[in-house]
C-alpha cells in the first residue's frame, strides 16, 4: 500500500458501530471533518464528545444490517466508510457496498491484503501543520501506538519550524532570490542547531538565528 494524505475538510465520514473501535475512529476524523455514527448503542466517551459539541458528530441510534446499509451510504453521502461493528457480515456488507459505489473504505475487522478503493488509518502524530503517520499494514496496532509515541518526541518543535521557514521561504521568493539559492538557505535554516534551539526561546529569537543563516547563503 502507498501512503497518501486525504484532505476530508467539508466532506463527511460515515463510521459504522459505536463502540470502542468505532468511538477512536469517529473521534479522529472529527478532528478535521463533520462525523455520522451509525449504531444501536454507542461507546459513553463517545456520547459524551457528541454531547458537549466540541466535536461534529453526529449519533443515529440505528442497528444497520446488509439489507439497510445501501441506504446509510445513499442518506449519509460520505466520501468515506467506516465499518467498525463487531460483526464480520455487516462489516463486509459495508466494504462491498461503498467500493460498488466508488467510496473509500476502512473495514477495522481486516489486516493485511486489501482491495483497491479500502484503506487502511494509520496512527498519526502532530505538531502544528507537521503531521507523521505510522502503519504496520493493519498488522500490529500496537507497534504503530509504539512508534507514534516515539515519534512524538522526536519533531517536538517541528510544527514552530515548519510555519517560521515556510515565512522564511515566502519571502525569499517575493524578494527575488532565484530558487537554488532559496532552497539552500531554507535547507540551511531547518538543519541550523542554532534555529532549533532558539524555537525554544521564542519566534523572534529565532527567526534572527534563522535570518544570519540565511545572509550567510544569500550574500556569499
Amino acid at each position: 500500500m502507498i501512503p497518501l494524505y486525504h484532505d476530508l475538510a467539508d466532506e463527511t465520514v460515515l463510521v459504522v458501530g459505536g463502540g470502542a473501535v468505532g468511538r477512536r475512529k469517529a473521534l479522529g476524523f472529527a478532528e478535521e471533518t463533520r462525523v455520522v455514527v451509525v449504531s444501536p448503542a454507542f461507546d459513553d466517551r463517545l456520547c459524551e464528545a457528541a454531547a458537549e459539541g466540541d466535536a461534529p458528530i453526529e449519533l443515529v441510534r440505528a442497528a444497520p444490517d446488509a439489507g439497510t446499509v445501501p441506504g446509510w451510504i445513499d442518506r449519509v453521502g460520505p466520501a468515506l466508510v467506516v465499518a467498525a461493528t463487531d460483526d464480520r457480515a455487516v462489516n463486509a456488507a459495508v466494504e462491498a457496498v461503498a467500493l460498488d459505489a466508488g467510496i473509500l473504505v476502512n473495514r477495522t475487522d481486516v489486516a493485511g491484503g486489501r482491495d483497491p478503493g479500502s484503506v487502511v488509518v494509520p496512527a498519526t502524530v502532530a505538531d502544528g501543520p507537521v503531521r507523521v503517520a505510522v502503519s504496520t499494514g493493519g498488522r500490529s496496532p500496537a507497534l504503530s501506538k509504539a512508534l507514534r509515541e516515539r515519534i512524538g518526541s522526536e519533531i517536538e518543535g517541528a510544527g514552530a519550524m515548519a510555519e517560521l521557514s515556510g515565512d522564511l521561504r515566502a519571502e525569499l521568493s517575493e524578494a527575488g532570490v532565484d530558487p537554488a539559492t532559496r532552497r539552500e538557505a531554507i535547507r540551511r535554516v531547518v538543519r541550523s542547531e542554532g534555529v532549533w534551539k532558539a524555537l525554544q526561546k521564542g519566534r523572534s529569537k529565532a527567526r534572527n538565528e534563522a535570518e544570519n543563516v540565511i545572509e550567510g547563503v544569500v550574500d556569499r
